[in-house]
């Protein structure tokens, strides 16, 4: 394990954070660190479980890198990032970003013009409203009236919860949304002339500490699970029948229960929380968040796994093999999990938009064919990846403060598991 927390922000050699482009779903900001790394808050419940992780859980899960401290800057002109310092320790590990290239999440935010702007503005218009009306006269004000300034060579396009197609831009918005959010909650809670680095409420302080404000903020660093793709495919689905941790307060409790009850989860013990899925026939990635997965039947979940598998111009079937087999593996693991209860988890299955040349249609016959690109196996077979996300509210016996413990494995994501492997059997049997 990683750990870097002794560093000035000011060091020579800070690394920027970036904006991870393809968060599709959760509500904690996601940054990247590097090509191979991400970094998210850190909250205890969650590095513990990493830190303890069952050997047979690891191949289903993000490698687990370490934690390291980030500091918040505003420079001259008022301009936010968050930065890093480069890790000391397994440095042969990471290929640290460096260079102006860098982008950091808040690096350069301008006040958006008055119906001008690019696409990354136009997209998050309706956000800058909402940021505006909920900080009124604050200082904070202008510095949310902001945009992004990305680039990518692919561009998102946006489907609302009804599915009509809204706006397109360079990045998944909903990352945007969880950046700004973020940055909402930074700007009201700390003033801009007082320090507003602290360590999250999670993290045990040291002696002295309490109620102290601090210079930093524990992140923990993970696998980019998806950096070996060049158009990666992410469908987010958050399993169980249940998605409140055992220490959750009555009101939480009873909003969470409501979203089950009136969603696939009740049901399916699975539920849609973003996704976005390559096109090839318009080379972009179309985009769908959690409340177009909130309004879902039965049915419509079934063709929202169908859409996640078609890439506008055919159903990619080689993927429904690959993927039931990793499904299934998933299952024969969490059976043999005895109490853990993963609630508010989520699943990823991740595949690359871009074909394996001798798949395509027009590719030489295989013999002809040219190596495997990234993102596909040795032989020319689709490249699939089952990962399992999000432990805050993971629960199990000889975890630090449970409330609660509980024998045998999680019953709603196995529910869960098993619908969405008969579902996809489903859609490849033509049903």
């Amino acid at each position: 394990m990683v750990v870097q927390d002794s560093a000035a922000p000011g060091d020579a050699g800070r690394v920027l954070l970036q904006p991870f482009l393809h968060q599709v779903g959760g509500h904690l900001s996601v940054m990247q660190y590097d090509e191979d790394t991400v970094c998210k808050p850190l909250v205890s419940r969650e590095q513990r479980f990493y830190e303890s992780l069952p050997l047979a859980m690891r191949r289903f899960t993000p490698q687990y890198r370490g934690t390291i401290t980030v500091h918040l800057q505003k420079d001259s002109l008022g301009h936010l990032s968050l930065v890093a310092s480069p890790l000391r320790e397994n440095r042969e590990s990471f290929k640290v970003s460096a260079g102006p290239a860098v982008v950091a999440i808040w690096q350069k935010l301008q006040q958006t013009s008055g119906g001008g702007g690019s696409g990354a503005g136009t997209l998050s218009q309706w956000h800058h409203a909402q940021l505006a009306r909920a900080l009124q006269e604050s200082p904070a004000t202008a510095l949310l009236r902001s945009e992004f300034h990305l680039s990518t060579h692919v561009a998102f396009l946006v489907e609302d919860a009804n599915g009509n197609q809204a706006k397109r831009g360079s990045f998944n918005p909903w990352g945007l949304h969880c950046h700004q959010a973020h940055l909402t909650r930074l700007c009201t809670e700390y003033p801009e002339n007082k320090q507003h680095h602290i360590l999250p409420a999670s993290l045990p302080r040291g002696p002295g500490q309490e109620g102290a404000p601090m210079k930093s903020v524990w992140f923990l660093l993970l696998e980019n699970v998806v950096s070996q793709y060049k158009h990666p495919c992410v469908l987010d689905l958050k399993m169980g029948t249940r998605q409140h941790g055992d220490d959750a307060s009555e009101e939480k409790k009873a909003r969470h229960m409501t979203k089950c009850a009136q969603s696939t989860s009740a049901c399916l013990g699975v539920r849609i929380c973003g996704m976005q899925v390559y096109q090839t026939d318009k080379k972009h990635f179309l985009c769908k968040d959690k409340y177009y997965g909130r309004k879902l039947s039965v049915d419509g979940f079934r063709q929202a796994l169908y859409q996640f598998l078609h890439d506008g111009t055919r159903l990619r079937t080689e993927l429904l093999g690959p993927i039931q087999r990793q499904l299934q593996a998933l299952l024969s693991v969490i059976r043999s999990q005895s109490s853990y209860r993963f609630y508010s988890s989520s699943l990823l299955v991740i595949y690359d938009g871009q074909e394996p040349p001798e798949s395509a249609p027009g590719s030489p016959h295989p013999q002809e064919a040219p190596q495997p690109v990234p993102g596909s196996c040795p032989g020319g077979l689709p490249k699939v990846d089952i990962r399992m996300i999000d432990f805050a509210h993971t629960t199990y016996k000889g975890s630090r403060n449970e409330r609660s413990t509980y024998d045998g494995p999680d019953p709603g994501y196995i529910f869960g598991l098993e619908n969405l492997i008969q579902i996809l059997r489903d859609i490849q049997e033509g049903q």
